[in-house]
């Protein structure tokens, strides 16, 4: 597997997000992915600067890694047509580094704009027909379209990159496979399962990469990791069918209110320990995947965990033969 960092704007600043970005490909980080949110999950991660102007910047301070939204949804904030602009922008800027995460989006962050939050069959067919435009406006030309969902009038790409920006779209069973891999070059999912990875690779995707994403709290006190993962991160394991329905961070207090510290310390590898960290990737690695980005909890930990990923996390993982960079 390739092994990427999280550069979660839920959790730091625009500023030191962007640091972050530098030193995490300094660590030795393969790629880069970066949430895309108007809201933080927690009132506690306290931050959710805008995605897209940081990714501007984080070209500017990375040459090596590659970049990703994880994930962008083009449906309600954003109109499909200004998402394409903003994807071949930011791959023009990075040199061909960057990849369009896509998913049908979280009530969390989309209900800001007014539009309510339909049902998941309506959101999965936004997401087709924005597809079908972002797609149209990739080939070059002008795009006219008049659909169910969104209206395109004579838009053009004026500045269009040599490399085509690849989309990966975020996937969590057979229906959404089967409707969004024709459209899309990659996958991404939240769970190591491997029959969303052998459904993928059958169903039609222009590309073969899988990508994950798994967090883990990093800090030589376990106890003091356990607590910040249970502050900032106890809505994690309420699965993607509720958190894309909960519509802002006081619903997921309200979800999360029974969540024990030691029920987070077991789905999340918290401490030092890295072989904890190595054995939770290697379930990532025996599904299938291709990419597997770490978030680490706590945005005011970063730079700690970087000097670990670089003198043991990183090192670990080569050595498990989970990956081969660094």
């Amino acid at each position: 597997m390739r092994i990427g960092y999280t550069l979660m704007t839920e959790q730091a600043s625009p500023s030191d997000l962007v640091r972050h970005a530098g030193l995490a490909e300094q660590a030795g980080y393969g790629f880069e992915v970066m949430s895309d949110h108007y809201f933080p999950w927690l009132d506690e991660q306290g931050h959710s600067g805008y995605a897209w102007a940081m990714l501007g910047a984080v070209t500017q301070v990375t040459s090596r890694v590659e970049l990703m939204t994880y994930v962008t949804c083009p449906t309600f904030r954003y109109h499909p047509a200004v998402v394409a602009q903003k994807a071949a922008t930011v791959q023009l800027l990075s040199g061909g580094r960057f990849t369009l995460g896509v998913g049908s989006g979280e009530n969390l962050n989309e209900h800001v704009v007014g539009q309510g939050w339909p049902s998941v069959d309506v959101r999965h067919e936004m997401l087709v027909e924005a597809l079908e435009i972002i797609n149209g406006l990739f080939d070059g030309g002008y795009v006219t379209h008049h659909g169910v969902h969104f209206d395109v009038e004579s838009a053009k790409l004026w500045d269009l990159p040599e490399t085509r920006v690849p989309i990966a779209a975020a996937v969590s069973g057979k229906q959404s496979i089967q409707t969004l891999a024709p459209l899309s070059d990659h996958m991404v999912t939240t769970e190591p399962t491997g029959d969303l990875v052998t459904q993928w690779d059958s169903a039609g995707a222009r590309g073969t990469r899988k990508i994950g994403q798994m967090p883990l709290c990093f800090d030589r006190d376990a106890e003091a990791a356990v607590q910040r993962a249970h502050e900032q991160f106890r809505w994690f394991g309420g699965g993607w069918k509720v958190n894309a329905e909960l519509p802002g961070t006081a619903g997921f207090a309200g979800a999360s209110q029974f969540v024990r510290p030691e029920d987070v310390a077991g789905s999340i590898p918290c401490g030092d320990d890295v072989s904890a960290v190595v054995e939770a990737a290697k379930e990532w690695h025996q599904a299938g995947f291709t990419d597997l980005a770490f978030i680490q909890v706590g945005g005011d930990h970063q730079e700690e965990f970087l000097e670990w990923s670089t003198s043991d996390l990183l090192p670990a993982l080569r050595e498990a033969a989970l990956t081969d960079e660094g």
